[in-house]
């Protein structure tokens, strides 16, 4: 656990001995909220997580947020900066302390092209999907999978280098993940994909329409015809998403198809979205 956090007047917090100045606020989910804050010591941004804690349960679950985070250090996961837990009354509050990653979401970057009818080029997403396979092979070796994995949960570093988030999510135990686990995890990463070809989610349509998504997931995806992607990417799509899980690739197979339909090195592909 982190040092005990400090509050001053002036919107000046501690972490681990260390000062932040309060800048504004990034957003909120249902039971968080981030702020920017710089770093005194360094004139560094970041970004801080507060999780509201309403009881034991909820600490519990913080606190293997922050577990999680420790485990790895991989450049394609998001990485802890600090943390510390602060007691309000009878609820608490789990502070995170998290690089700024100025341009947001992989989902923010695909919304914003499809705004203008321009798409994410096969170069540019195989070099985002090779690190988000190489994320998912680092936590997966681990034992643990992600669960909630989407476009609004991978962040974009300036130089397209994604980075997984929301680590909370994943499992509390380590688990197989040689099964089902990973399948799923399989099908979430064909969803990533897709969004990044198309510019929307094999399902949006359908849960727009007010139809079940239970019932489309039982059947194939259709992919658009006349697209502009190789034959190469598209059938890693549809064998990403195939109806039964115990045909879908494993993460390894993913990885060695990517490099098979582009080769990736260090500093390739990163031309700004």
């Amino acid at each position: 656990m982190g040092s005990t956090l400090c509050i001053c007047s002036r919107g000046v917090i501690t972490i681990e001995n260390k000062r932040y100045l309060f800048i504004q606020k990034l957003g909120e989910g249902g039971f968080s909220y981030v702020d920017l804050v710089e770093g005194v010591h360094d004139g560094r941004f970041y970004a801080l997580k507060r999780i509201l804690c309403h009881d034991r349960e909820d600490r519990k679950e913080a606190l293997h947020e922050v577990e999680m985070h420790r485990l790895f250090n991989h450049p394609n996961i998001l990485r802890l900066e600090g943390h510390c837990m602060m007691e309000k009354g009878p609820k608490w509050e789990a502070w995170l302390l998290l690089p700024f990653v100025r341009r947001g979401t992989l989902w923010n970057a695909v919304e914003a092209l499809r705004d203008r009818n321009v798409f994410l080029s096969e170069e540019k997403i195989l070099y985002i999907l090779h690190g988000i396979c190489l994320g998912l092979k680092a936590i997966h070796d681990q034992g643990y999978a992600h669960r909630d994995l989407k476009p609004t949960n991978v962040l974009l570093e300036d130089d397209d280098r994604p980075l997984l988030m929301d680590l909370g999510s994943m499992n509390h135990s380590r688990i197989e993940v040689n099964g089902n686990r990973q399948a799923m995890a399989v099908q979430s990463l064909g969803c990533v994909l897709y969004s990044m070809m198309f510019g929307e989610g094999p399902y949006d349509m359908i849960f727009q329409k007010g139809d079940s998504v239970a019932l489309a997931v039982q059947n194939s995806i259709s992919i658009p015809e006349n697209n502009r992607y190789s034959p190469g990417l598209q059938s890693l799509l549809s064998s990403m998403m195939v109806v039964n899980h115990l045909d879908r690739p494993h993460i390894s197979s993913i990885l060695s198809q990517l490099e098979a339909l582009h080769p990736i090195v260090d500093g390739q592909a990163t031309t700004r979205i």
